[in-house]
């Protein structure tokens, strides 16, 4: 199992980012992306990406409210503070490469 990682909204202005990039974690360990990828998102996904693959959103209290499917996390930019940007991401289960 793998899970998508897409951006989905932005607050502010984020440099890295925009609406609908996208990168993958195969396999638990592998990250596959095509685009740059930011520091502070990675820091956000590290707490969840493992347990993510194995339990469902809703056990981590990171379900999306109309989709329970998917999980939602958000950088660590202080975007009102720092003049930067918070990335929101969803994250769902794919299977395959």
């Amino acid at each position: 199992m793998h899970l998508l990682v897409r951006v989905v909204e932005i607050k502010g202005r984020c440099p890295v980012y925009k609406v609908g990039d996208s990168f993958k974690l195969e396999d638990g360990y592998r990250l596959v992306s095509e685009i740059p990828l930011c520091m502070h998102s990675l820091a956000a996904l590290l707490p969840y990406y493992n347990a993510l693959r194995v339990s469902e959103p809703e056990e981590l209290g990171l379900a999306g409210r109309e989709d329970e499917t998917k999980s939602y996390v958000q950088c660590l930019d202080a975007a009102s503070y720092t003049d930067g940007g918070t990335a929101i991401f969803e994250i769902s289960k794919v299977d395959g490469p």
